[in-house]
């Protein structure tokens, strides 16, 4: 069976995350490499073996690839997902899909014109914990939900911000809400279902940067659920927490950690033989697998069977719409009503 052949744009720190996990799948073959930054492009090149572009129509015209990762600062990820799409290349996009919904919406289209797979990268759905923890949602095992919170608690320094011009810009980056807890903004509305109204504060306290670096958020789901949303890049000395709790009337559980990794309460009122956790000390250090490793197996399947993938595009708008609708309640003072 021919390997599926990847090339990615951008050289930066999650490029090389790509890059690695495309190294030990047996289908996949990384075949090139695009960056407008000649030094870190030769370094990356020289490192994986493959060829690099500074130009990046070039790579998409001269390699015959199948997918392309798009590992750019977030304002450029629809304008290259497009030319990705329009030269019939299949399109996995890092999170966020784009910084605005008309971007997003354009990105859509033109993979839906181009007959090619749009996929963004929300690798913590592909978490077993919070795949169990989706199913007993669906399965009702919490009875009627009453709210859930999505917690980011982590640090991301001054060097941070200056190690890249683009870091913490609203028109290439965002801040601490679209950037470091769309994941988990992501996770809530799988769990939760779509989100009827937000209102929100966010804040630039202690980063020079341009977009936020704390936010907090209160949602009502269209269920009737509440929802709060915290998110933070302030945190002292370094990352503390990434959490999603979920609370219904027969069940309570708690997915913790600095990564989310670990369940650290999950309670129902009606046992089950089934329910592999069962006390949280039992899965509480056994280690976790590769979310993007998991995305990019995902998109191969797709590519390679039909269908669907787990984030299309339709799916990865949904967190970027909440995610907009907070930085809008934000400066406006007002609630944020969702159709």
């Amino acid at each position: 069976m021919a390997k599926i052949k990847y090339g990615i744009a951008g050289c930066g720190r999650i490029a090389r995350v790509h890059a690695d996990e495309i190294l030990v799948l047996p289908q996949a073959e990384l075949a090139a490499i695009c960056d407008i930054d000649s030094r870190a492009l030769r370094n990356f090149a020289c490192c994986y073996g493959v060829k690099g572009y500074r130009d990046y129509r070039k790579m998409l015209e001269e390699q015959d690839l199948d997918v392309v990762v798009i590992c750019t600062p977030s304002g450029l990820h629809a304008q290259m997902g497009i030319l990705a799409a329009q030269s019939g290349k299949h399109v996995l996009v890092e999170k966020p899909l784009a910084l605005t919904l008309a971007d997003a919406d354009m990105l859509i289209d033109a993979c839906e014109k181009a007959g090619v797979v749009l996929s963004v990268v929300m690798q913590k759905r592909f978490n077993r914990f919070f795949q169990k923890l989706k199913s007993a949602v669906e399965e009702g095992r919490f009875g009627k939900l009453s709210h859930a919170g999505a917690t980011v608690r982590w640090n991301r320094d001054e060097a941070y911000f200056l190690s890249n011009p683009w870091r913490g810009r609203k028109a290439e980056d965002g801040g601490v809400v679209m950037n470091q807890a769309i994941h988990i903004v992501d996770i809530l509305s799988w769990l939760m279902g779509r989100v009827e109204s937000v209102f929100a504060y966010t804040a630039t306290r202690c980063r020079p940067i341009e977009a936020e670096d704390v936010g907090v958020a209160v949602l009502k789901f269209k269920s009737g659920a509440l929802g709060v949303i915290e998110a933070a890049s302030t945190v002292y000395p370094r990352n503390l927490e990434q959490t999603v709790a979920v609370f219904g009337e027969k069940g309570t559980v708690v997915i913790g950690g600095e990564k989310a990794d670990r369940v650290m309460t999950w309670q129902f009122n009606e046992a089950r033989e089934d329910n592999q956790i069962t006390r949280p000390e039992e899965v509480a250090d056994c280690p976790m697998e590769s979310g993007h490793q998991a995305v990019l197996q995902d998109m191969m399947k797709t590519i390679l069977t039909g269908g669907r993938p787990a984030v299309d595009g339709r799916e990865g708008r949904k967190a970027l719409e909440i995610v907009l609708g907070i930085y809008r309640s934000s400066e406006t003072g007002m609630p944020v009503y969702f159709r």
